[in-house]
């Protein structure tokens, strides 16, 4: 048997030990215990348990050996953001560098302190390993020089320290900066740590929701892939980086095994919806955990979860973004795990559009609501994954509306992965194809949805008056759009200052309907100009009532009524008009409405917002959605102490409290877009190219 032993060799706690056959899956050995320390809100490891055998095993599926992966080892994290010293019984944070900076820090503790401050770290075929332990840390002036008298130093019990403590010195006092937590923050930090799962020693994600109550709780203890993104933002912001570690590369090793649904095998990138650990008995009458993952095969309708992977590699940004720790992203196997999500995402087809092709239910609105095509949601995403990968060099999927193509959340999905990907994408040789792609597709769909997915009153008079069947390269009314075809309710509706980026786009078929998720992340990602930026927010602000009212906020606006509801959702019962999927009011999006308004300077619609949240969600046990049309009931079958409900205000929060760190989270204008020209048709009758007219809309 082709065996490969690899012992991890981190410098921060070397823990496990990866055994890696072309016909067994890993296993692997942990040195440590992880447990949940709720008072803290903060994990520890109990360095005297002993050594826990745990195979990495998945249930049901065979192992794709990819020479160009390697095994993993999850040291814990070293963040560039501070560092950690033990003195007596008592921890001091040490600030470091502000978070802008963050490329350029090291998260190695050799960079920061001398190796002889330090006591010396052996693994010996990867059992019988010493216990981290530090016998003595010299004053060292990288730690506590100059960075001490210009940051100040942190105490993690909320508690005044001596300068006496820390060097001996004259007893100046150093006041503590940390703010004193609400009762409802306390409890929701609790509930956000009991969601934490277990995978062999170490936490691996949360689950989708942990109510006590629910004796029938379906796939809601799993691990979702976005479900967890919420969860992962609140542990990073507050320095809590392993479990989000673990959570990554946890996923990319799924990502490499066979799945298979009625004899048909989807693409090898694809990542799992969700993930379960399961244990299973052994023939010594031993048990062992495994995890089961979910690629569609259970789900409802069997659609393949198309955002999975577009917010695997959107959190793996932030990862680095918040933490200071590249190396994650310029593993091999990450980035083979990023090439293989872009290769699905880029694939030639017959589809004439730069937007992703999707179908109905494979994203957030997991259930039948027409949103199948080119949804902007998923668009946006995508545009980030492959602006991350570049700049590196050196279920929520019931389906409400019949939306055809393009949905607006899927675009917008798409779009935030794809400069994501570009971020993060070593260039070479064997990746300079796919760079070139990249910046094409970005260039294309940054114009194609800024031109066609937009509307205001000015666009709406224009669709008002569209002549149709024009067959010409000149054509004005390119996809055919019958003015019939404007609903009554969006002429009254529409404000004079605002505007938005409609729901989807397909031959003559325009979604009309306000989508929250892709309108939002379109802001964040930058895929709508400055200007439309800040009229998605006047929308918002001059409709309030409407798509915020008692609970923020509507995932979509208006709801489908009577033979809508009955001929686009095939009569769902969950998805009824001002509920669920289907004009319900989901407090998960607080944390991604949150981060758009910071962006655009409006912080006091967060504000408002976020209390508006507080007043109610301890109240109502955390629901996972509201209904009605003003958000005013708790969702008829809506999941009590939702994760993502609780992760969702705790990120809002903190990112209030924290604008520099928000920053890192959003994007900016690409200006470099502009300058990629990728219709090639200059010599052609087409007006104009989408360089020209992208570049046209940014003057504006």
């Amino acid at each position: 048997m082709n065996t490969i032993s690899i012992i991890g060799n981190s410098t921060m706690k070397p823990s496990c030990r990866f055994l890696i056959s072309t016909k067994n899956p890993v296993f692997f050995k942990r040195h440590h215990s992880l447990t949940s320390n709720l008072s803290g809100n903060q994990f520890n490891f109990d360095k005297t348990k002993q050594f826990l055998t745990c195979p990495f095993r998945i249930l049901g599926f065979k192992t794709i050996f990819n020479e160009s992966r390697k095994s993993f080892c999850v040291p814990k994290i070293s963040s560039g953001q501070s560092r950690l010293i033990a003195r007596g019984s008592r921890a001091v944070s040490v600030v470091a560098s502000v978070a802008s900076q963050f490329r350029e820090l090291s998260t190695s503790v050799e960079t920061r302190v001398n190796d002889k401050n330090f006591e010396r770290i052996f693994v010996q075929n990867g059992i019988s390993v010493k216990p981290l332990v530090v016998e003595r840390i010299d004053k060292d002036e990288n730690v506590l020089g100059d960075e001490e008298s210009r940051l100040g130093v942190l105490v993690d019990d909320d508690e005044s320290v001596n300068r006496e403590d820390l060097d001996g010195g004259q007893g100046v006092e150093i006041a503590s900066t940390k703010r004193e937590e609400s009762d409802i923050e306390k409890e929701a930090w609790k509930l956000l740590n009991d969601a934490v799962v277990m995978y062999c020693g170490s936490p691996v994600g949360t689950v989708a929701a942990n109510d006590p109550g629910d004796k029938m709780p379906l796939n809601y203890d799993q691990v979702f892939v976005r479900d967890f993104v919420p969860s992962a933002l609140a542990f990073l912001l507050r320095g809590e980086g392993e479990i989000v570690k673990n959570f990554l590369l946890h996923a990319l090793q799924l990502q490499s095994w066979e799945k298979t649904v009625d004899c048909y095998s989807p693409g090898q990138g694809l990542m799992p919806a969700s993930f379960k650990v399961r244990t299973v008995p052994l023939d010594d009458n031993k048990l062992e955990e495994v995890l089961d993952p979910d690629f569609g095969e259970s789900a409802i309708g069997r659609v393949a979860p198309v955002d999975s992977g577009l917010w695997w590699i959107i959190l793996l940004r932030a990862y680095g973004k918040l933490t200071g720790d590249y190396t994650l992203q310029e593993r091999v196997d990450v980035q083979t795990g990023i090439k293989l999500i872009l290769n699905l995402c880029l694939a030639d087809g017959f589809d004439m559009f730069p937007s992703l092709l999707v179908t109905d239910g494979s994203c957030m609105i997991d259930r039948r609501m027409g949103i199948h095509g080119h949804p902007l949601e998923i668009q946006v995403s995508y545009f980030h994954t492959l602006s991350f990968w570049r700049l590196l060099v050196g279920n929520w999927t019931r389906a409400i509306y019949v939306v055809t193509a393009f949905l607006l959340f899927l675009q917008a999905l798409f779009y935030s992965a794809l400069r994501s990907s570009r971020e993060m994408l070593v260039v070479n040789d064997g990746s300079k194809n796919l760079v070139r792609a990249i910046n094409n597709r970005l260039s294309a769909l940054s114009f194609h949805i800024r031109e066609y997915y937009w509307v205001d009153m000015r666009k709406i008079n224009e669709i008002y008056r569209y002549k149709t069947e024009e067959y010409s390269t000149e054509a004005t009314n390119k996809f055919n759009i019958y003015p019939e075809q404007i609903p009554s309710w969006l002429m009254d509706w529409i404000p004079e200052e605002g505007g938005y980026l409609i729901g989807n786009l397909q031959p003559a078929h325009m979604d009309f309907r306000f989508f929250t998720l892709g309108n939002l992340w379109s802001v964040v990602s930058s895929l709508g100009t400055p200007k439309q930026n800040e009229a998605i927010l006047n929308l918002i602000e001059s409709k309030w009532d409407d798509l915020v009212g008692n609970m923020p906020l509507k995932i979509c606006y208006p709801a489908l009524e009577s033979e809508d509801w009955r001929i686009i959702t095939g009569s769902d019962p969950k998805n009824t008009p001002w509920s669920y999927h289907n004009g319900g009011s989901w407090p998960t999006l607080l944390w991604q409405f949150t981060l758009a308004c910071m962006k655009m300077g409006r912080m006091e619609l967060a504000q408002k917002a976020i209390a508006l949240a507080e007043k109610r969600l301890q109240v109502d046990h955390w629901p996972e959605y509201y209904d009605t049309r003003s958000g005013k009931f708790i969702g008829k079958q809506s999941r009590l102490y939702q994760t993502w409900t609780v992760a969702g205000f705790l990120t809002s929060k903190v990112l209030l409290e924290n604008p520099e760190k928000a920053s890192l989270l959003f994007w900016d204008e690409d200006y470099d877009l502009l300058e990629f020209c990728v219709c090639g048709l200059n010599t052609s009758g087409r007006k104009r190219c989408s360089r020209v007219a992208a570049r046209s809309q940014i003057l504006v």
